[in-house]
Order: structure tokens, then C-alpha cells, then sequence
């Protein structure tokens, strides 16, 4: 089938079209519904009644956006109604919710007098947060907009006009650096002149560009004075009418610095191009086909031309999405009377700047590993970029505090991780590590230093504030990657070409010589770079290490277990991962490691897991895990799970374990305080210890794939010093956070 086919097949599969209203508080008992209805409904309703400002409290308001539209201008379809605009907001609405987590209803409006829309409209104050205006024909949207705002109190945005105009702008901040070129040196022309291209023009020169620099075309040439006089501009576009003779859009090109193309497809050609310039900057943002093609202009000329479109499939896609779910979701925390232009740049240079980071591998990954990396091929952001929400949404809010837009204040950095639970239990999670590490860096040693992904961890680790890295490996390897990179930062490097290794050597040779190693040997070892930076860290140079991420997991374990070994109160080591749910966080262990543990080991696991858990804030319920519950079943296979939960409860451990127990006897809290109400647990387990590798390795892949859940991990617990091994594949964000873990487990380590 063809797209047309596809997309009315996936709109009337049931439920019908994409949204629907889910409840947020449990509806199970009678006690539930006498709380979210009648009766007790009528507490919050006076509340409110006696304070308006409740129903931010109260009510879903400071989360609701109302989507409006009369579809007299929806997408490039034109005026087809309210009805048939419908499929359009309701995608709005799932857009809202799936990049910022705003609710939205979705308001068609059979109206067309501007000034019934705004009476409707305001009559509908109390239900919304924000106003979200869509695909309303110009110059009538004008009008709305303002009477809009001037009539309401909350935040009345027409993304139309803004969007484009805000999300072009951050691309033009950085075209502009890439070019070399000062913004308030530029000559911009534009090939359209409608409500998108005057609120960008408007918005260029919020951003500092020359009004008198700016030459606006329509379909009949450039808007000049004469034209303005002789009645052909309306009272919007009117404000750009410059006081030059007549001509066309190949006329208004002629030296000029950018194009910005909001009208139609195949306006411009490569004549046109050629006539820009130095380093032109093309966005050609008609859409589906821009007015000039992609490839035609980048191959019109021989210098550098920056080019942005509307289509996803070129780089540099103009795309609202980048925009609007991050503006509303700023403008309701900070509960805003209005997005002003203050909040819109703001908006802009904070994606520009994001567009300058490097770029998380997910990203990448969903782009068909692309190389995104700034430079003319990558000014803005991709809108799958999970950081846009907790970058530009708070640069939004206290834009909107510190101009007087916002009835409330905020902690913009406590904010900032308010926002990033939002993203999944996980991000919220290594929040706490991570702040943790800030608090005290350590020296990690990355044992794989000249890996692309290892220096781009190492950059954020720094960046950071989580660690100071030490990479090890070829010196001019790992600066080449850098340069190429375009990474600005200053690792501690160990090449083993240039650093004397002979106390290395020495102290190696002592801990293995009585294990059938030479010195010689011993030599020949620290070429082995695993066995360099465990050494390292043995003797004090470092605090913890990391590697993995080039080795299989046995291969890479090996060093550290010899060169460090385990704690003086341990036996064992361990791998757990922490699978965080969305509303619920358990630690499994063991999925790396022991492959048929004894009760002692078990026992040994457990201990080592509750206490990881607490690194993260999370009290311990640990469950001993097999097919049987309780002595069920009883042979040496459940006997072991059996006597580890007895002898740690003998042993007087702080946290409630038992077992041996089914998996969902420990996490089904109905199923413990029911049919098993003697266990020790007074809660669904968080800590999950399984009988053996194979389990335990089955079991956390079933639940990351199949339960959704997110993986972190694996963390090595039991050694005598902070080392974790990565696993092949892992992406940076992975490193960076088991980066965190282990500046944390030097710290408690007293390093």
C-alpha cells in the first residue's frame, strides 16, 4: 500500500483515531469513585470556588492545552473545514504528549468571523492552560492571536506563525557561526508573505537582524513602498514594504546572505543560488517540495551552502515539533499569562546551542547511523533528541520568570530533573548517582581510551562535573578522534609508548608472581590495557575503571579480578542491573557473573545488591527466587535460595528478605499479604536474586524487551574497588552513567 493507503488504514483501526482520555488516579473501589466523584468531588469544586487559582492544584489545567483550529488553512490542503481538520489537531495532541507529557483536547471550531473565534474561545479559559492556535488562514490568525491574548490570561500561541519562525531562527544563529558572518551584518530575503514569513521576519530581528536588511517577496515581486501605497499589502506584511524599486525574487536574491523560502515549490533556481553571497544560507522551507531542491542548490556553487527544509529526509529539517511541546510545557510550570518574545529567543538559542553538542547515539541510531555532528549538514537538533525537553524547557521557564510572564517561580536546576523523570523512571534514577558523583569527582580510568564512544564519554563525564577521565591508550590516536570530533576538552591520556610502566611492572610481578607470572610476563601484560588501568587503580592512581566495551564480558573481567579481587568481606563479585518500570524500580542479580552460586554465594549477592540499591535511594525488599514457594517443592535446587534467605536473616541483615519464592509471588504485593501474609517482606521485592546465571540473564532480558523496561547496568558489585565492565553495544549514555556509579562506590569506598 501507498502512504494514503497506510495512513487511513492506521487512523480507522480501533480505537479510532489517536488519542483518548485515560484516568490518573486509581477508580478500583467504591471509596475511589466517592473520591473522584460525587460526593467528595465537592471539596476541590469550593476550594475553587473560594480560590480561582486552586484549579491549577486541583484540576488537569496547568497540564492542558486547548488545540484550535477552524480548518481554513490546514497543512498544504488549504480550506477544508473544521471537521476534516480534525485527523490534524488530534496529531497535534499526540504530539504534545509524546515529546512534553501536556495533555490536550482538540477544538474544531465551525466558525469563520475572527471575532466569533475569540469570544468562543475565551469563553473556554477555564478549562485550558494554554491556547494552542492551528491552521487558521492569514490575515484573519493575526487578529485571533492578538485578541486572544488580550482577552485571556494564559499562554495564547499560534504555532503557524511562531514555530516556523523560532525553530528557523535557532538554525540561523548557528548558520550564521558556520558562515562566519555577524547577524547583524546579514541580508536576508524572503519568498513568501504570509503569517509564517512576517512572525519570522519579526523573530530575525528579535534575534539582531537589520530590519532594513530584510526584503520580503510575494507572488507579484518584493513589497515596496509604492505596492504598499497603491493599496496591494495588508495592514501585517505591510511593515516590511521597503522603499526600492520593484523586481522579482531573482532581484531581491542578488547579494543577499540568506534565503528564507516560505510560499511554494520550485520558486527559486540555481541562477538565483549562484547570484547570493558568499557561503549562502538556503532554507527552503515550502512544503512536501521546498522552492529549490536540495541537491540543486547545494551543487549551484562551489563555496558552502548551508541549507535548511521542511522534509525529513534531508538534514536540517525545519520542524515545529522542536518548538511548540517545549514552549507550553515552560510556559504551564512557570504557570505563564502569555509566550512572549522573550521566551520564544530564548527557545531559539537554546536549541541552537543544543545543535553544538554532541549527539546521544539513540539519536544517531534513528537517523540510520547518519554522522550527525555540528557543522552545515547539522545546524538544529533532530526532534527525536530526548534532551530538547530538559534544555530548552527550562530556558523557556525562566525566560517567562525573569521577563514577568510567569505567576510562578523556579529552581531551575531542580527543575531540569523534574523534567527528566518525565523521560522514564531511569533518567530520574541515575539522577541521584549522578548528583552524588558531581559531588565529589574521582579519577576513572577508561581503559579502552582510543574508542570513538569512550572519548565522547569522557567528554561528557568532564563536561559534567561526574569524574576526571584518564584514557589509555595511542596519545595521538585519541587527540586525532578528538580533533575530528570536534571535542574541546583535556583528558588525562596514559599511552603505555610513553609513560614508564616499571612500578606498574613491579607491583603486578608481586601480586601474580606466585600465580605462574614473570616479570617478563608480568612486562607483557601491561601491553594489555585492562591490565594497566586495574593496576592503576590497585595502587592508588586511579579510583575506579571502566572497560568492556571492545571485549566480551568474561575476557574483560579477568584483570580486575586478578590484579584487584574482591572486598575483604566478600567472596564473591556480581552483576546486577537495575530495570526501572514506569512507576516501579527493581535491582536483578546475578546476571553476569556466577553461573550455578552455592547458598553462601547467594547470600554473599544479595548483601551486595541491597546495598547498591541504597546507592540509588531505594530502600531493599529482597526476594530469593525459584519455581517453588516456601518448601513447595524440595530438592537441592530450591534448597539453596532456601538457605541463603535463612542465613541472612540469621545474620541479622537491615533490610526484609525471604524466600525461596516465585517471581510473581515477590512482586505481586496482593499475592504476599494474602495467600503468603507470614513472609518477611512488608512490600513488592525490589531486589530480585535469581538462582543462577542463566536465570538471572533470561529473566532481566525478558523483562527489559518484553516488559518495557529500561536496563542499566551491568554494575559490578563485591570488588574490592570500583570497576564495572560495559557491555559490547552499549551507547554512550551508558557509559557516562556507569561512570557515575562508580565515582559513587569510590566515594563510599572512602577513596
Amino acid at each position: 500500500m501507498g502512504l494514503d493507503e497506510d495512513s487511513l488504514d492506521y487512523h480507522s483501526q480501533e480505537p479510532h483515531g489517536k488519542i483518548e482520555i485515560s484516568t490518573t488516579k486509581p477508580t478500583n473501589t467504591q471509596r475511589d469513585l466517592s473520591l473522584a466523584y460525587s460526593p467528595g468531588v465537592a471539596a476541590p469544586c469550593m476550594e475553587i470556588y473560594d480560590n480561582p487559582d486552586d484549579a491549577y492544584t486541583y484540576t488537569a489545567k496547568g497540564n492542558m492545552v486547548g488545540v484550535v483550529s477552524n480548518g481554513s488553512a490546514v497543512l498544504g490542503l488549504g480550506d477544508i473545514g473544521a471537521q476534516a481538520s480534525k485527523p490534524v489537531m488530534e496529531g497535534k495532541g499526540v504530539l504534545f504528549k509524546r515529546f512534553a507529557d501536556i495533555d490536550v483536547f482538540d477544538i474544531e471550531l465551525d466558525q469563520e468571523d475572527p471575532e466569533d473565534i475569540i469570544r468562543t474561545v475565551t469563553a473556554m479559559e477555564p478549562t485550558f492552560g494554554g491556547i494552542n492556535l492551528e491552521d487558521i488562514s492569514a490575515p484573519e490568525c493575526f487578529a485571533i492571536e492578538e485578541g486572544l491574548r488580550e482577552s485571556m490570561s494564559i499562554p495564547v500561541f499560534h504555532d503557524d506563525q511562531h514555530g516556523t519562525a523560532i525553530i528557523s531562527g535557532a538554525a540561523l544563529v548557528n548558520a550564521v557561526d558556520l558562515a562566519g558572518k555577524e547577524m547583524s551584518d546579514i541580508r536576508v530575503t524572503f519568498s513568501g508573505a504570509g503569517a509564517s514569513a512576517i512572525a519570522t521576519a519579526n523573530f530575525y530581528i528579535s534575534l539582531g537582524v537589520d530590519p532594513d536588511h530584510i526584503t520580503m517577496c510575494d507572488s507579484s515581486g518584493i513589497l515596496t513602498q509604492q505596492r504598499a501605497e497603491n493599496g496591494e499589502l495588508n495592514e501585517y506584511n505591510r511593515e516590511f514594504a521597503r522603499d526600492i524599486d520593484e523586481g522579482s525574487l531573482a532581484d531581491a536574491l542578488e547579494d543577499a546572505d540568506v534565503f528564507v523560502g516560505l510560499s511554494v515549490a520550485d520558486v527559486a533556481d540555481q541562477d538565483m543560488i549562484r547570484g547570493m553571497n558568499e557561503n549562502p544560507i538556503v532554507f527552503a522551507m515550502a512544503n512536501p517540495d521546498p522552492e529549490i531542491g536540495y541537491e540543486e542548490a547545494k551543487s549551484a556553487r562551489d563555496d558552502t551552502v548551508i541549507m535548511a527544509t521542511g522534509r525529513s529526509d534531508y538534514p536540517n529539517q525545519v520542524n515545529n515539533v522542536l518548538g511548540f511541546p517545549f514552549i507550553f510545557r515552560g510556559a504551564l510550570d512557570v504557570r505563564a499569562s502569555e509566550i512572549n518574545e522573550e521566551m520564544k529567543v530564548a527557545a531559539a538559542r537554546a536549541l541552537a546551542e543544543l545543535a553544538r553538542e554532541d549527539v546521544p547515539d539513540a539519536v544517531v541510531k534513528a537517523y540510520g547511523d547518519q554522522p550527525l555532528q555540528y557543522g552545515p549538514e547539522y545546524i538544529i537538533p533532530k526532534p527525536v533528541d530526548p534532551r530538547v525537553l530538559f534544555e530548552v524547557t527550562p530556558a523557556v521557564a525562566e525566560a517567562a520568570v525573569e521577563s514577568g510572564a510567569a505567576r510562578s517561580d523556579i529552581d531551575v536546576e531542580a527543575y531540569t530533573e523534574e523534567l527528566e523523570a518525565r523521560l522514564g523512571k531511569s533518567r530520574e534514577m541515575m539522577r541521584v548517582v549522578l548528583n552524588k558523583a558531581k559531588s565529589e569527582p574521582k579519577r576513572v580510568v577508561l581503559a579502552e581510551g582510543g574508542d570513538e564512544k569512550i572519548i565522547r564519554a569522557a567528554h561528557q563525564i568532564q563536561e559534567q562535573g561526574l569524574a576526571e577521565p584518564v584514557l589509555i591508550g595511542d596519545r595521538s590516536r585519541i587527540e586525532g578522534t578528538m580533533e575530528g570530533l570536534g571535542l574541546a576538552f583535556e583528558p588525562d591520556i596514559v599511552d603505555p609508548d610513553e609513560t614508564d610502566l616499571d612500578r606498574y611492572t613491579d607491583r603486578l610481578y608481586e601480586l601474580r608472581q606466585r600465580k605462574g607470572v614473570t616479570r617478563n610476563e608480568a612486562t607483557e601484560l601491561l601491553r594489555d590495557a585492562n591490565y594497566l588501568g586495574s593496576v592503576m587503580v590497585e595502587m592508588g592512581d586511579a579510583d575506579a575503571m571502566l572497560t568492556g566495551l571492545m571485549h566480551d564480558y568474561p575476557s574483560a573481567l579477568k584483570p580486575p579480578l586478578q590484579v584487584i579481587g574482591t572486598h575483604e568481606e566478600a567472596d564473591y563479585a556480581a552483576g546486577v542491573y537495575m530495570l526501572t518500570f514506569k512507576n516501579q524500580v527493581i535491582f536483578v542479580a546475578d546476571a553476569t557473573v556466577n553461573q550455578n552460586p552455592s547458598a553462601e554465594v547467594l547470600a554473599e549477592v544479595t548483601e551486595h545488591t541491597a546495598e547498591l540499591a541504597r546507592r540509588f535511594n531505594v530502600e531493599p525488599r529482597a526476594a530469593l527466587l525459584s519455581y517453588s514457594n516456601f518448601g513447595s517443592v524440595d530438592n537441592e535446587g530450591t534448597r539453596k535460595p532456601r538457605r541463603a534467605a535463612q542465613m541472612l536473616n540469621e545474620s541479622g541483615v537491615d533490610f526484609p528478605v525471604d524466600g525461596e519464592m516465585q517471581a510473581d509471588t515477590a512482586v505481586v504485593e496482593d499475592i504476599l499479604e494474602g495467600t503468603y501474609d507470614f513472609s518477611n517482606l512488608d512490600g513488592s521485592a525490589n531486589v530480585l536474586v535469581f538462582p543462577n546465571l542463566e536465570a538471572g540473564n533470561i529473566g532481566y532480558k525478558l523483562l527489559q524487551r518484553l516488559g518495557g523496561a529500561d536496563a542499566i547496568g551491568p554494575m559490578l558489585v563485591g570488588m574490592d574497588k570500583p570497576v564495572h565492565v560495559l557491555q559490547r553495544g552499549d551507547e554512550v549514555k551508558d557509559i557516562v552513567n556507569l561512570a557515575g556509579v562508580a565515582v559513587v562506590d569510590a566515594q563510599e569506598n572512602g577513596e
